[in-house]
């Protein structure tokens, strides 16, 4: 007994002088992560391995989802401060299973399955989103990108906000998606690679290579401003990137065949096709100073625009032929902002700033005589007929702030719609009738500037009820004019990114 426990006692000095010797068996690396775990109920244990060799971590996980308000999936991950980047090439390793499985690249408020996120996600079926909870416990929003079967993806924060770039693996750098969401995220927080399965039963496989953390210092260099037309659905809030650029454009219409966008860039008009990447200038003749403010007539015969090239450099209304031509002058005052087009086609509704007082006023498409509908002192701005022709809507600031109103169409019976604390903006009123779609700015805000979060925010006209479809940076631009789907389930808008040189150009 006693030579028995000697022994023992032996072994485990041998055991622990080799163990402080550095004998001990070695946790298997993370490389540039900290740790690895699996978030959420998981049926079979995720696990992750890194191969220092080839620079490339493989995950496995069998695991529900990254959606609603939990996630399921295992996560590789290291803990961090400030504004952080995150690139990889990601591919599937197993062929088939649920084309929603995801291998993401994520910033993580907390390892709490209902917190608040933002990832870049290839999905089995090649497209890529980026995904976001903005707040614990709510729901999982996403933002479908245009960069088809992407293979190299980067996640960036800078600040409260978080973007993010795709490109292909022989690419020097993943592009600016137009993919961006505001979430402010407190102290300290997880940045790193995860992989859902999107079925509990079915064990999946994915490699992320040529990985890259970097943390980002402040900047000195003067941002670019990203464009991105969006579109969202209105019953599930889906968004989906359109079409981006390093420049500035606004305020898209959306056609009422529905295969094409019409937006105003450096004072012309382009048309892209819904599926389209390269934008066609539209002929407007001399009109060469185009603003935000167009639109399509109700048989899509006809465009206005409103332009400032002549002597006063005022804006005013004209028409010509849908494909382009030799544009007509409707207003003879200036300025003159179109808006609205009866239902009829017979009618312009437009802002105009007479003595000083912007006013709602109506005009024959003929020209002639204009109509003024609106007197109180203020701003009345964004005047839409509703697909009927009984109403006109607008925004007026008569209150003290801005607020949606609507009146018959001849001006009369003026009344207040929106009675809230926040300003909006230019009410659209859906094809079918049943929907107001407008711009929100926070309390505070005076007037439309550009570069301020913004809400999309949608009322019910039966009932009067309001909700936010979508978050973003924009505002002057984002939605001046009629963008709404002919079915009556999306809306097209511009929102923008304000990205710094390095950080568009980092390897």
């Amino acid at each position: 007994m006693l030579k028995s426990t000697v022994a023992f006692v032996l072994a485990s000095i041998i055991l622990l002088s080799m163990s402080l010797a550095g004998y001990a068996q070695p946790k298997p690396t993370t490389g540039a992560f900290e740790n690895g775990t699996d978030v959420g109920v998981v049926t079979t244990p995720g696990t992750a391995e890194y191969d220092p060799a080839t620079k490339r971590y493989t995950l496995t996980s069998a695991s529900e989802n990254i959606w609603t308000n939990k996630d399921s999936f295992h996560f590789l991950w290291r803990k961090v401060s400030g504004d952080v980047s995150l690139t990889a090439e990601i591919a599937f390793l197993i062929s088939g299973g649920n084309e929603h499985k995801k291998a993401v690249l994520m910033i993580r408020q907390s390892l709490d399955t209902d917190s608040a996120y933002a990832d870049i996600a290839l999905h089995g079926n090649k497209w890529a989103a980026l995904q976001f909870r903005t707040e614990k416990s709510g729901d999982t929003r996403e933002i479908q990108i245009h960069t088809a079967s992407p293979q190299k993806l980067r996640i960036l924060k800078r600040g409260d906000y978080i973007y993010a770039f795709a490109g292909y693996a022989n690419s020097d750098s993943p592009k600016p998606t137009g993919a961006s969401i505001k979430i402010p995220l407190q102290g300290d927080f997880y940045v790193g690679i995860g992989l859902c399965s999107h079925d509990p039963k079915t064990v999946e496989k994915a490699s992320f290579s040529n990985v890259e953390f970097k943390t980002l210092s402040p900047s000195s260099s003067q941002p670019v401003l990203y464009s991105t037309l969006e579109t969202v659905n209105v019953t599930n809030n889906f968004r989906r990137v359109m079409y981006v650029s390093p420049t500035h454009f606004e305020a898209p219409n959306w056609t009422h065949d529905g295969t094409a966008f019409i937006f105003n860039r450096d004072g012309k008009l382009e048309k892209l096709a819904v599926e389209g990447d390269t934008p066609a200038v539209i002929n407007t003749g001399a009109q060469t100073n185009c603003n935000n403010d167009h639109g399509i007539s109700p048989d899509s015969k006809w465009l206005v625009i409103s332009d400032g090239t002549q002597p006063d450099h005022q804006s005013s209304v004209y028409v010509l032929p849908f494909e382009g031509g030799t544009p007509r002058r409707v207003t003879q005052k200036s300025p003159s902002y179109w808006h609205g087009w009866s239902p009829d086609g017979k009618t312009l509704a437009f802002v105009g700033q007479r003595d000083n007082e912007f006013d709602i006023y109506t005009i024959p498409v003929t020209g002639g005589d204009e109509t003024r509908l609106t007197t109180a002192k203020g701003l009345d701005d964004g005047p839409e007929y509703s697909p009927d022709g009984r109403y006109i809507y607008f925004n007026s600031v008569r209150t003290g702030h801005m607020q949606i109103w609507r009146m018959n169409a001849d001006g009369s019976d003026q009344q207040q719609v929106t009675h809230d604390e926040r300003n909006n903006w230019f009410p659209h009123i859906s094809p079918d009738g049943k929907w107001m779609v407008f711009v929100s700015y926070e309390p505070g805000v005076e007037g439309h500037p550009p570069n301020k979060d913004v809400e999309l925010r949608l009322m019910s006209l039966a009932d009067g009820k309001i909700s936010v479809i979508a978050t973003l940076f924009g505002g002057q631009g984002t939605m001046n004019v009629p963008s709404w789907s002919p079915d009556s389930q999306r809306v097209a808008f511009v929102s923008y990114e304000l990205l710094y040189p390095e950080d568009v150009n980092s390897k």
